[in-house]
């Protein structure tokens, strides 16, 4: 279960703050406890000017000596209206040793030169979930299936040019392959929690969750996959845990809602809403 970042500015900034010095930064969230440290990976993305998406990505924990430079000196780098951070601990749904687990592939955000993607949660069936990426398919480089769902994404945003639209018809196609896998216990997905954007100009953060897995890092009012977001008439700041100690400045993105972020001007339009799945695919905890 990882932990997410993303910032949409009006004005390009550095998001050092949020990923390095506030006290509940994404680097402090990589080891607050040995229990619950983020050792599986790390990312920072952004665009450039040009409009190209650039990542940059470790392999083990941000906290590690070696890697923590490497993310300090990426949290420097990491200026613009859109910035992505991600902290992974690694789902295994392939039953694969964990060397296996651990490489520059595997680790996030993932992105397509023009796309920005960053997952929390897991997909139980990667294996079965890759005949829907179409023409994707053959891309897919690691063994983490966060990647399968970046490609699914990829793909129905492509097709319905909507994002929101996307999201839903990828979580359709979860749901179809455990359908035909003959509906087991375990659920589609435990978390589809997604920060996503195409361009400088938005930011996309989806929260869906199934089951019960425990509270935040931090704040133990909170549910692991509870979604946090802060926002300015200049900027948005979106996580997976409240960047500093001041809960009142903080609101919730619970499952089931999304959050759409949009430079209009010279300011950021901020909206949130239920995502509109159908009924029979809204998916519930297995009954205990």
């Amino acid at each position: 279960m990882c932990r997410l970042f993303g910032l949409l500015s009006a004005q390009p900034e550095s998001a050092e703050p949020w990923l390095v010095r506030h006290d509940r930064s994404l680097l402090a969230q990589s080891n607050v406890s040995p229990e619950t440290a983020q050792r599986d990976g790390w990312g920072v993305g952004w665009f450039t000017e040009t409009g190209r998406a650039r990542v940059e990505k470790g392999v083990h924990g941000a906290f590690e000596n070696g890697e923590r430079e490497r993310f300090l000196e990426a949290a420097r780098m990491a200026t613009g209206p859109l910035v992505i951070g991600h902290l992974r601990h690694a789902s295994n749904p392939l039953d694969l040793p964990r060397e296996r687990l651990l490489a520059l592939e595997n680790s996030q955000p993932f992105e397509n030169h023009t796309t920005i993607f960053a997952h929390n949660g897991a997909i139980p069936f990667p294996v079965e979930t890759r005949p829907f990426l179409g023409v994707h398919e053959p891309k897919v480089r690691g063994v983490n299936d966060s990647e399968v769902l970046f490609w699914l994404l990829v793909r129905n945003t492509e097709e319905t040019q909507d994002p929101l639209v996307g999201y839903i018809h990828s979580v359709e196609d979860l749901v179809r392959v455990w359908i035909a896998l003959g509906r087991p216990a375990i659920p589609p997905f435990s978390g589809l929690n997604v920060l996503f954007s195409r361009h400088p100009d938005e930011l996309w953060a989806f929260c869906a969750w199934t089951g019960d897995h425990g509270t935040g890092l931090f704040d133990t009012s909170r549910r692991y996959y509870e979604m946090t977001y802060q926002s300015a008439p200049h900027r948005v700041v979106v996580g997976s845990e409240p960047f500093d100690h001041e809960p009142n400045g903080w609101r919730s993105l619970p499952s089931g809602t999304y959050l759409h972020a949009r430079r209009v001007g010279d300011h950021v339009e901020c909206t949130t809403a239920k995502i509109p799945l159908p009924t029979a695919l809204e998916i519930r905890p297995p009954p205990s």
